[in-house]
């Protein structure tokens, strides 16, 4: 079961930061092979998701209120540790995630930037594509919006 946790960023203990960052770096640059610049001073306007299996940070994602990142709430640097993910753990901080964006900023419209492998996986969550796929830092990615 994972033990999901929220902070906002002056919440989070150094210890807490640097198992996001590492948790991010080891997905998002080593296993996708993308350089990109994961430190965008987004944080700081950020409601951290963690999801802990047992004392382990493994699944992780930031949330948004409207304006701070998008025109409309959001949901990014959705990341499951790999070798957690036979548990379906990105179902859990995904649900966990929309329901903290419904719960602290009282918003049920929600736009993500989804790699587009994962679409059906969106799709479950009730995520709809819109418009044209587009490249973000090499990778395939769609707008989805959840109504």
């Amino acid at each position: 079961m994972l033990n999901i946790k929220l902070k906002k960023f002056t919440d989070l203990s150094l210890e807490d930061l640097y198992d996001i960052l590492q948790l991010r770096s080891e997905v998002f640059v080593v296993e996708q092979d993308c350089v990109y610049q994961d430190i965008d001073r987004k944080d700081q306007k950020a409601l951290h998701v963690l999801g802990y299996e047992a004392d382990n940070l493994v699944a992780y994602t930031r949330i948004f209120k409207p304006g701070d990142y998008f025109e409309r709430a959001s949901i990014g640097r959705v990341v499951v540790r790999k070798n957690a993910r036979q548990h379906r753990y990105g179902y859990d901080i995904m649900t966990a995630s929309i329901t903290a964006v419904e719960t602290y900023y009282n918003e049920t419209e929600i736009k993500i930037s989804a790699q587009a492998y994962l679409k059906r996986f969106y799709n479950s969550l009730g995520f709809s594509e819109a418009g044209e796929g587009y490249l973000e830092d090499g990778i395939p990615h769609f707008a989805m919006f959840k109504n």
